[in-house]
């Protein structure tokens, strides 16, 4: 029998630091497993480069049922999995950001998929994760990339605030569930700091009349005060590491 795997399941990982997560996790002791709507061919070298296995499952978390059945399928379907996997860990980091401005200027679609993706789609992927790998007990976590902007309002951004804070309240909700059980799950939502992301560029991009905090985010970028990608990877995965992962629920690695 082959040595155990661990199992990490990273959504939105084909860019930004979802791709950044994936790539400092690809080891030939993991099976990394990314859910995106395109795959990263730079994540595919690197796999192959490494020697890691890497699985790159093109979904769009825009429809979270789908996603969420057929992680749910995938995990039905591995034989005895608390022989296969050491550990398993769900990166739940997927989220979309609606142009600056308030809710009626955006279209219905446009906040409906804010929701699915942000919230919806890490309700249902936690579900089917905590389901799939019951039988490896304490060895689960799930880590939910959260906000500062779930934590406090912001005009301009109230679909993302809203899925942020749903997301921290989900996973206190969680984890009390889980802090039931003999054996059950460390759930977190962590807030990973200011990256220089997609979402910077259309923040601080903003109409200043639309979104009242857009020069603050231009002097973000100003000021030399955005972590790059691979720096809050490795932030995140050091906070995702530590012995004592889930006695804080509500987390941020500014303060860790």
């Amino acid at each position: 029998m082959s040595p155990a795997k661990q199992l990490f399941i990273i959504t939105g990982a084909s860019r930004g630091m979802g791709e950044a997560i994936a790539r400092q996790l690809l080891n030939p002791e993991h099976l990394v497993i990314g859910i995106s709507r395109r795959r990263s061919a730079g994540l595919d070298a690197a796999a192959q480069a490494l020697g890691a296995e890497l699985q790159q499952w093109e979904l769009d978390l825009a429809e979270p049922l789908a996603a969420a059945q057929a992680l749910q399928q995938w995990l039905e379907a591995q034989p005895q999995p608390q022989h296969r996997f050491s550990q398993a860990c769900l990166i739940n980091n997927a989220g979309v950001v609606t142009a600056p401005g308030p809710v009626e200027e955006a279209s219905l679609a446009e906040l409906s998929n804010a929701l699915r993706v942000g919230l919806e789609a890490c309700l249902l992927l936690s579900s089917a994760f905590l389901r799939g790998t019951a039988g490896l007990g304490r060895a689960r976590r799930v880590l939910n990339i959260s906000s500062g902007l779930g934590r406090r309002a912001m005009a301009g951004a109230a679909p993302y605030c809203a899925a942020k804070a749903g997301m921290d309240n989900l996973s206190r909700a969680m984890a009390l569930d889980e802090a039931a059980k003999p054996d059950g799950a460390a759930i977190v939502s962590l807030a990973p700091g200011i990256i220089d992301t997609e979402m910077q560029v259309q923040l601080r991009g903003g109409d200043p009349a639309k979104f009242p905090d857009q020069a603050v985010f231009a002097n973000f970028k100003n000021a030399g005060l955005l972590s790059s990608p691979e720096d809050a990877a490795a932030k995140v995965l050091k906070f995702l590491a530590r012995p004592d992962f889930g006695s804080t629920v509500l987390a941020d690695v500014r303060e860790a």
